[in-house]
């Protein structure tokens, strides 16, 4: 018979607000953030880090959270979908998704949006190669990504702040 997994305690910071948790240490971060924290715009799909659908921003940098283990994000800043904008409110890169049709079933979205933010806040004026190259982490099997390079780099041409 296996022993339980001890518990241990974190404090994530989600969205802006502080998030005390007790875990496994073997949770993972998606499963934290869509099951116990219903944040459902965080996707499970691959579950092995290749796809983007469960791109989360971690201190502002783009992480793959169905390959991070939630207590190692303890006392960092975990950025969601759900913490960007909303209805009545676009983040401007979600508005510039809209404007430009970048999206399709809207299952890699939300990664891809998270991405972006994280890439215009290093570099505010990407070249196209530097968006495809930023993004190459999120799979999108519906737009060709096109749209989406059209609107980042629109979105980096308006000097739009995201």
């Amino acid at each position: 018979m296996t022993e339980p997994f001890p518990m241990i305690d974190v404090e994530l910071r989600v969205n802006g607000r502080p998030v005390p948790l007790t875990l496994e240490p073997r949770e993972l971060l998606v499963d934290v953030l869509r099951d116990r924290l219903d944040l459902p715009g965080t996707k499970r799909s691959c579950d092995i880090g290749v796809c983007g659908a469960c791109t989360v921003l971690i201190d502002g940098m783009p992480a793959t959270s169905c390959s991070m283990l939630a207590c190692d994000a303890d006392g960092r800043e975990i950025t969601t979908i759900e913490g960007v904008g909303g209805a009545g409110n676009l983040d401007p890169v979600q508005q510039a998704f809209l404007e430009h049709g970048a999206l399709q079933c809207g299952f890699c979205t939300p990664g891809m949006v998270l991405a972006v933010k994280s890439l215009l806040a290093q570099n505010p004026h990407p070249t196209e190669e530097e968006v495809r190259h930023y993004l190459r982490g999120n799979l999108c099997r519906c737009t060709g990504y096109v749209k989406i390079i059209e609107a980042v780099l629109d979105l980096a041409k308006r000097g739009d702040r995201p």
